[in-house]
């Protein structure tokens, strides 16, 4: 078990995945720029941090373009922990997002599925090449308040030739 400790998190992550989630903390630039940090991976779970700063707009606010970062973000780390990689790629394909309250600090947001819910997806993805699946995320501030409501469509698609 590998453990470290952020700003205002811990994170607690097998061994299994540091490689990974190393990985996926560096592969987009920006969200590395924007400090979010995979704070808890499992098998069909993750919970990711935003951090206030870099994010702050010119209401000393969160930037509402790194709140939506986060949620597709969160889809992609979701999809790295329930489907094959090499088989697979995750696109998001639509998302609307419901701004209740300014971002004052570090947010968070959980995403999960059932171990049956991507065997669903897999196995419409290997008849038809694709599926879309959706994903309902809150995210929420430090003090456990919900600053936006995030719903969006993802698709899985098969990789050419697996």
């Amino acid at each position: 078990m590998v453990k470290s400790s952020g700003e205002n998190e811990t994170m607690a992550v097998n061994d299994e995945y540091r490689d990974l989630i190393d990985y996926l903390e560096k592969a987009i630039k920006i969200i590395e720029k924007m400090g979010m940090r995979i704070l808890d991976f499992q098998k069909y779970s993750v919970k990711i941090v935003l951090p206030k700063e870099p994010n702050i707009n010119h209401v000393g606010t969160i930037y509402a373009g790194s709140l939506f970062s986060l949620a597709d973000y969160a889809g992609g780390v979701l999809f790295y922990a329930s489907f094959d990689r090499r088989k697979y790629y995750p696109l998001l394909k639509e998302v609307t997002i419901a701004f209740k309250k300014p971002a004052t600090m570090d947010i968070t947001v959980e995403a999960s599925m059932t171990p049956e819910q991507a065997e669903h997806i897999k196995n419409i993805t290997d008849e038809t090449g694709k599926a879309d699946w959706v994903l309902d995320l809150e995210l929420k501030d430090a003090m456990g308040g919900t600053c936006c409501f995030v719903h969006g469509i993802f698709q899985m698609r098969k990789i050419q030739g697996t």
